[in-house]
């Protein structure tokens, strides 16, 4: 039986920025939530696209050709091999898309890489 799961009642439960929880699994997916603050790491991704899609606040999503504005409601999918670096000025919650097994830094690794938790029910 699938679980239905609220996305604000999960991002509720995460106090750690960075660290990614598993919202739920679509076919080779995972879907996350996590919250945002601060500057993470450069990083790409070789074999995958990665979608942000905002709940709340104001993301920043550097890329080496410009910066992409990300606010409430709003989508940006990054494309496989793009280097990026989200960026979030105070407090970001939002939802991420991609395959399962996806490390959150991508090829950088480093101490923010952070292993994808689950939620609790």
């Amino acid at each position: 039986m699938t679980t239905v799961r609220n996305i604000q009642a999960a991002l509720d439960t995460i106090t750690e920025p960075w660290q990614p929880h598993r919202l739920a699994t679509v076919n080779d997916y995972d879907v996350k939530v996590v919250k945002l603050d601060g500057e993470f790491v450069w990083h790409s991704h070789p074999d995958t696209d990665e979608l942000f899609l905002v709940v709340s606040g104001r993301l920043t999503i550097q890329l080496r050709d410009g910066d992409v504005e990300l606010g409430p409601q709003d989508v940006y999918v990054v494309p496989k091999g793009v280097e990026h670096c989200p960026r979030a000025d105070g407090l970001v919650c939002a939802l991420l898309v991609e395959p399962a097994g996806t490390v959150n830094t991508g090829d950088a690794s480093g101490e923010r890489t952070a292993e994808l938790r689950e939620l609790t029910d």
